[in-house]
């Protein structure tokens, strides 16, 4: 997931730390700083984001009759090293209890920058009412956010004027923290057009990373650095067209974030034939084009998208590519259903 450049350093007065602190500005700088200027968000920016939708709203889960799982991976910028790489697992399924309809989901995604590695596990559930001819749905989440710094790999020149081959004052460690996450979400659906407002990283928590000195037993020899997951609200809408007399449906959809300080967004158009194969053009904004492409088979779904830049990283990047796969299972809920037996001979 694309988590930006807020890493700031605390720690005791004095030398060494203001060494730790120009090296965790240039870490920040090298390992998040392309992400940062592409997104303002914690969150990996899909171009997919129509068929995961509960990644980013957790209102979204059971918004459907089926028991959907979605898994993919992101590898963004093909050619710049050390550039971003996602892998996502989502998961919903409606249920009830009694006549009430509810839903429940879950998310798993990962990602590495760097010498940096980060792991959010998300647990989901949403409560949803007749409306307006459509379904309301109203979602929490908690998640679980974990990150590593590699700091064994970390290598300092011993001819640099800047900084000290030999300096204790960089960690040489591997160094972890988490931190726990809320989540929240509204999502409307009408027939075959469905929308909502989900927000992320309600809590905007702060992930410390420790670093222990040579005394280590004192609190005050405990330097660290603090990543900030930035609060977002992501904006989500789409739908299907149906062309008459044809077998085609035009799929619009359109999905925009903003963290308080700056948005992105992207949009889409695609083009559906006989419930199969689906094709289509993509903007992200001030970023890139998109080319997309997806089969639906016998309810196994496979999908592709790829992105050109159009800014300066074209110069040094193919373009991006992101591959997703899913199924899904049809969860009846009629009456007619429960309890019912077969013989094992007729299985």
């Amino acid at each position: 997931m694309n988590y930006p450049a807020h890493i700031s350093l605390r720690t005791a007065p004095g030398s060494a730390a203001r060494r730790l602190r120009r090296l965790a500005v240039l870490l920040a700088c090298a390992l998040t700083g392309a992400a940062a200027a592409s997104a303002q968000t914690a969150d990996a920016q899909l171009g997919q984001y129509y068929e995961a939708t509960t990644l980013y709203n957790a209102g979204a889960t059971g918004s459907t009759d089926f028991l959907r799982v979605r898994a993919g991976t992101r590898l963004q910028w093909i050619g710049i090293d050390n550039a971003p790489k996602d892998f996502f697992l989502v998961g919903d399924m409606p249920f009830q209890i009694g006549k009430k309809r509810l839903g429940v989901g879950a998310v798993v995604g990962s990602d590495s920058r760097g010498l940096f590695s980060n792991l959010d596990v998300s647990l989901q559930a949403s409560y949803k009412i007749k409306l307006f001819k459509g379904t309301l749905s109203v979602g929490v989440q908690g998640s679980y956010f974990n990150q590593k710094f590699k700091g064994s790999d970390v290598v300092l020149p011993d001819d640099d004027d800047f900084h000290e081959g030999t300096d204790e004052a960089i960690p040489t460690q591997d160094v972890t923290g988490s931190a726990f996450d809320l989540g929240a979400g509204i999502w409307y659906t009408r027939g075959k057009w469905w929308g909502g407002i989900g927000g992320l990283h309600l809590l905007q928590p702060s992930v410390k990373l420790k670093v222990e000195t040579a005394s280590g037993s004192d609190a005050e020899e405990l330097e660290y650095f603090e990543t900030e997951l930035t609060r977002t609200l992501y904006l989500m809408g789409g739908g299907n067209i149906r062309l008459n007399n044809t077998l085609f449906e035009l799929e619009p959809s359109l999905m925009l974030a903003y963290d308080f300080t700056d948005f992105t967004g992207q949009a889409d158009l695609r083009v559906r034939y006989n419930n199969f194969l689906t094709v289509g053009v993509g903007y992200r904004y001030d970023s890139a084009i998109k080319a997309e492409l997806g089969a639906e088979y016998r309810n196994f779904y496979l999908g592709y998208v790829y992105e050109y830049p159009l800014n300066a990283i074209a110069k040094a990047s193919s373009g991006t590519h992101e591959i997703m796969a899913g199924y899904r299972l049809k969860i009846d809920f009629s009456k007619k259903n429960r309890n019912r037996h077969r013989s094992i001979r007729l299985m």
